[in-house]
Order: structure tokens, then C-alpha cells, then sequence
């Protein structure tokens, strides 16, 4: 061999060497980044939201079902860990009634779980909501994170301060050029995002209090609605809007309304999240429960505070009230055309009274005058269209009531809470339930010793004629709300019940009995931009009928003149049969022009009645406010 053949022999080895460590290194390198790419991967599923709530849901799971006499215990750790079982299926059995304090204990045990045992750090918790992304935050990320800031500003006032701060209860034109509407949008919120928000803003319990907020109300809140319902707010409803389900499955018009549409995105019912905020409906198009399972859910869990009994295709809808006072009426199909649910809720306690719901100029002679209303004893009703504050106002004008008497309220849902507000008084609150029926829960309160006898809704016939019964000879006084648009609406709509349910076969009998009844009427109403006030409050007053009959029949001679004098009596009880005169009416205070007018006085026989009813002192003061209120 030459020395030339060894060289190149040793060259071609080592080239052969280098391609093959060339060929490893890269294997090695892909393999490497594969296996990089897999790991981060997996750390995102690990720390995405679902993955947490399942393991949020495994670990309450075995707190809540675990044998704890299978696990050999000392006595004192026995007890223990039988205390944290007891009191997690308490909570999470409250927590879906909405019970703030069960909440509370619910979501600081899944904070704690998450921290220290799924060892969430400042790293992967943007696995779960993009803290570090902002372009890639969706709208529902960026107001619950705006929602966190300012609960902890304002906690129950937070969605107010919000709303007020950036004027979002404007009317805007945002579905049509030509009518506004009361909508928050998406580019409102990543404004305000913009504005509020920067990299230092959250630290680490903040962002990983939101994901636990947001955990929970997927696994036992109320999804997108759960911190809204919490806010001092009027209400929420979800499903009231967007395209029904059942509206997909008639293809032969979708393409109608897909070219009507435009392009623009078709809202479903489960995009539909409103609020009731001061008086206004207001949209959030920004918020979605996601899929209408989430809203079937939401719907099926949201009234189920002290076992109302199953919501079902043959009982498509349920009235209840949450453990917050707060009433909830859930519908579903085929009653309605899709899921649906409506929360009311009432001011609280600390809000209820009248100088803060009357706003308006000449407020102190209005609210000096429903005193004298309460404590002269009068059978009042509250009327106006839904959302004008009704409830409220009943609720706040209580106060006036002596202490002395005592209360009685028939509702269909307990609404009014009076007790809650007024612990000092002598107050029963009853209500319809599947085996008792209102008819014997007024029998029943007739035995009660109650003074003054409250109905929270005359919705129905029959409840009109359990309000007429009431004011008639259950008690002093009556006071109940009614959806009448008029006066003479209200006195027709109770006649008209009193003749449905077969009490009077008269319309006349049936008429004189109501405005016998009825001594005033305070009517509310609500403004265009929500703004609520007193539109009238309104004297009833009876009208005396003076009967003309006659015996002249008995002096006629013969059968015609006989025939002539019966004749004449018949004419005079047909006339009073058929009249519609039962009654006039006045407006003893008027609102006009952004202020309360003081128009007709009181009629001297309610002015009598009245002082009848007051105290010696509280007499004085009203012949004062009678001489002066009017001028």
C-alpha cells in the first residue's frame, strides 16, 4: 500500500465518521425539540381550565365520599377531616343556591388545592387564561378581570362603579343606524381593558382568583352570570334574545334571513346575557354562555333554593326566590321557544327608603303625604308596569307604619322579605304551595291577629278577590301592587276578576264592591333613561246612590195604575243596575315637568277616616300638612 492509498482511506473514514455524528447529533436534536414541544404540550393541557375543574371536581369527590373509618385515624384527626367533609357538602350544596358565605368557603378550598397541591405558578397559570397575551384575551377574559379589579374596590357595587364610570348606560346605535338601544359591547370593554389594565396590574392571586372564579362557575355557578347575579343590580336574565334552536330546523327560511342578516354574525339564545340596571334592559353582547347545554344548565340548577319541585317538559316553567331574596323564574321548552331565566332582584335593606327613591322636586311633601296615607289607614294600591319599582316602594313606605300594628303579607313567591328590613315589627309572611292553596292561607291569616294585610302582586283573578276579602274584613287596611295602567284599568281589571271567579254575576254589584274598597291609588312609572318616579297618586271616591223607589201601587185603584207604579220602580232599579256612575276619581298629586304638583285636596271623608287612624300627635301634623300641602 501507498502511502496516497492510506491517506485516502483515513479521509474517506473520517468522512463517513462526520456524516454519521452529523446524522445522530440531528436525530438527537429533533428528538430534543419533539420532545420539548410534547412537555409544553402537555403543560398547557395540565393547566388549561378544563383540566383543573376535573381535578377541582376528583378532589371534592373523594373529600365528600371518602370512608373515613376505612383510614385507621386517630381520634382527633377523625374529626378533623369528618368536620371538612360535613362542611364541603354543606357548601357546595349552598353554593348553588347562591349563598355568598358557601361561595366563599367553596372557592378558597379550590384556591388553596390549586396553589399547593396542582402546583399553579406565576408561569403556567397563563395556561389557562392568557395574562401575558393580551391580543390573544377573549372579551369574557377581560371583564372578568375588570370585574375582579373593581370587586375589590367595591365588591356588591362593582358592575355600578363600571357602568357609571365609563357611561355604559347610554343608548347607542349599534344594531341599527335608526334606533338605539341599551347595549355593552366588546369595543367598550377592551377600551376600558386598555385604560385600566397594564402588566403589573394583577399579581399572582389576583390572576389565579380569577381563574378559580372562572373554574367555579362552570363546575357549580351560574357560568357567565354567576358574578354579575352577585351585584347590586336590578337583575339578569339570560335567553331572552338571539335565534332559537328550534328556529335552525326550519331550512326552508334560512336562507331568507341568512341574506336579511347581511353577513353579520347570527346571535344564538345562549349568546343572551341582559341586566336590569336602573330601569334600563341592557345587553351585554359581549358575554355567551357558549352552548345552549350551558344555559340548559344554568336554567335547571338557578331555582332550586328549597326544593320547588323538577322543572319538566309538562311543568315548563317555576317561580322561586334564591337565598338572597332574590326572585327567579325559569322557563324552558316547549312552554317557551327556548331556555330562559329571569332574576329579580330588591334593593337591599341599607337602600330602602323613600327619600332615596324619590328624587324629584317637591319629594318631601310626596313622601309626608304616603305617611299620612300608611298611618291614616287607607287601602292603597301600588300600580305601574313592570320594573318601575313597585316591590320597592312598598317595602320602603312600611316604615311609616306604627309599630304597633301588625303585619300580615300573602305572597305567590316570598319577595317583600319585611322582616329582613323591619326585624322589630310583628310580621308573617304566607304563601301558595303545592298542598295549600292562597284561598286557605287567607283563611288562616284571618286568625293571626293581623292589622295590616299586605299582597305582594295581584297577577291573577283569584288573587283579586283574596285582596277584596283582605280589605273588606281580614284587617285595618290593605296595601298591594298591581299592573293597572289607569285608574279606571285598575277598578275594571279587579271588577272583572270578582266576576270570573263567580263572586258577583253583576257587573254593577261587582264594581260597587271595589271602589267601596279602594281609597287611593300611587301609580309609577318609568322613564325612557329609567329614571323612576311618582306619575300620580289617586283618590277613589264612591259615589252615593239615592234609590227613588215607591209604594204608589199600593194606592192605585185598578190593575192598570197598579201596572203603572210597578212599572216605574222597575225602571228606577234597572237604571241603577246598569250605570256605570259607581264612582269618581281625582289626582291629588300630579308630576309634571320634573316636579311634584299638588292638585285636588283630599276628600273630607277620607280626611276623616284618616285622622281616626293616627295618633293625637301625628293628627296635628297632618291638619298642618293639609292646610299647607295644597296652597
Amino acid at each position: 500500500m501507498t502511502v496516497a492509498f492510506i491517506f485516502n482511506l483515513l479521509l474517506i473514514i473520517l468522512l463517513i465518521g462526520f456524516v454519521i455524528a452529523f446524522f445522530v447529533y440531528k436525530v438527537k436534536k429533533t428528538d430534543k425539540k419533539e420532545n420539548n414541544l410534547t412537555d409544553l404540550s402537555r403543560e398547557k393541557e395540565k393547566y388549561s381550565i378544563e383540566k383543573m375543574k376535573e381535578y377541582i371536581k376528583k378532589q371534592f369527590d373523594e373529600i365528600t365520599r371518602m370512608n373515613l373509618y376505612d383510614l385507621a385515624l386517630s381520634e382527633e384527626e377523625f374529626e378533623r377531616r369528618k368536620n371538612v367533609k360535613y362542611e364541603l357538602k354543606k357548601a357546595l350544596r349552598g353554593a348553588g343556591y347562591a349563598d355568598k358565605s358557601d361561595k366563599k368557603y367553596v372557592k378558597t378550598l379550590m384556591f388553596d388545592l390549586l396553589r399547593n397541591n396542582y402546583k399553579v405558578n406565576a408561569y403556567n397559570i397563563n395556561n389557562a387564561i392568557p395574562f401575558d397575551d393580551v391580543e390573544s384575551l377573549t372579551p369574557q377574559d377581560k371583564f372578568e378581570i375588570l370585574m375582579h379589579i373593581y370587586k375589590k374596590a367595591y365588591k356588591a357595587e362593582a358592575l355600578t362603579q363600571l357602568i357609571t364610570k365609563y357611561n355604559l348606560d347610554f343608548p347607542k346605535y349599534e344594531f341599527d343606524p335608526e334606533v338605539s338601544s341599551y347595549v355593552i359591547t366588546e369595543a367598550e370593554i377592551s377600551n376600558i381593558f386598555a385604560t385600566e389594565v397594564s402588566e403589573d396590574t394583577l399579581s399572582f392571586d389576583d390572576k389565579l382568583e380569577i381563574v378559580v372564579q372562572r373554574i367555579y362557575q362552570e363546575y357549580k355557578g351560574y357560568s357567565v352570570v354567576d358574578d354579575i347575579r352577585d351585584m347590586n343590580i336590578d337583575g339578569v336574565s339570560g335567553g331572552v334574545s338571539g335565534i332559537p334552536p328550534s328556529f335552525l330546523d326550519q331550512l326552508s327560511d334560512m336562507d331568507d334571513y341568512i341574506e336579511q342578516m347581511k353577513g353579520r354574525k347570527m346571535p344564538m339564545s345562549y349568546d343572551s346575557v341582559w341586566i336590569f340596571y336602573k330601569g334600563k334592559a341592557t345587553y351585554l353582547s359581549f358575554l355567551s354562555f357558549g352552548s345552549e347545554a350551558e344555559l340548559k344548565r344554568v336554567c335547571q340548577n338557578i331555582y332550586k333554593y328549597n326544593n320547588p319541585g323538577q322543572l319538566s317538559e309538562s311543568v315548563g316553567y317555576k317561580i322561586n326566590e334564591m337565598k338572597d331574596g332574590s326572585r327567579v323564574v325559569v322557563l324552558r321548552p316547549n312552554f317557551s321557544e327556548s331556555w330562559a331565566f329571569f332574576v329579580r332582584k330588591f334593593a337591599p335593606p341599607t337602600l330602602i327608603s323613600p327619600e332615596q327613591l324619590l328624587i324629584h322636586k317637591n319629594k318631601e311633601n310626596v313622601i309626608e303625604l304616603l305617611k299620612y296615607l300608611i298611618r291614616g289607614a287607607r287601602v292603597t294600591a301600588i300600580t305601574g308596569e313592570q320594573g318601575c319599582g313597585k316591590t320597592t316602594l312598598l317595602m320602603a313606605v312600611m316604615k311609616f307604619l306604627y309599630p304597633t300594628i301588625t303585619i300580615r303579607v300573602q305572597e305567590t313567591a316570598f319577595e317583600l322579605h319585611l322582616r329582613k328590613i323591619y326585624p322589630y315589627h310583628n310580621i308573617l309572611s304566607l304563601r301558595e304551595t303545592d298542598t295549600i292553596s292562597g284561598q286557605e292561607g287567607l283563611d288562616v291569616q284571618k286568625k293571626t291577629d293581623g292589622g295590616v294585610n299586605i299582597l305582594g302582586e295581584v297577577a291573577t283573578d283569584p288573587v283579586a278577590a283574596w285582596m277584596i276579602q283582605m280589605a273588606q274584613v281580614a284587617s285595618k287596611f290593605t296595601l298591594f301592587t298591581h299592573h293597572a295602567k289607569t285608574f279606571p284599568n285598575l277598578i275594571t281589571a279587579l271588577r272583572n276578576s270578582l266576576l270570573k271567579i263567580g263572586m258577583f254575576n253583576s257587573e254593577n254589584v261587582a264594581e260597587v264592591q271595589v271602589v267601596q274598597v279602594i281609597n287611593f291609588d300611587i301609580h309609577l312609572k318609568r322613564g325612557v333613561d329609567g329614571t323612576r318616579y311618582i306619575e300620580r297618586i289617586t283618590e277613589c271616591i264612591p259615589l252615593e246612590k239615592k234609590f227613588n223607589y215607591n209604594n204608589d201601587y199600593r194606592k192605585a185603584k185598578d190593575l192598570n195604575g197598579k201596572l203603572d207604579a210597578f212599572m216605574d220602580n222597575a225602571v228606577e232599579y234597572f237604571g241603577h243596575m246598569t250605570q256605570n256612575g259607581n264612582y269618581t276619581y281625582r289626582n291629588i298629586v300630579e308630576f309634571n315637568d320634573g316636579e311634584y304638583v299638588f292638585t285636588n285636596p283630599i276628600s273630607e271623608e277620607n280626611i276623616k277616616a284618616m285622622r281616626e287612624n293616627m295618633s293625637a300627635e301625628d293628627v296635628r301634623a297632618f291638619d298642618d300638612f293639609i292646610d299647607t300641602a295644597w296652597r
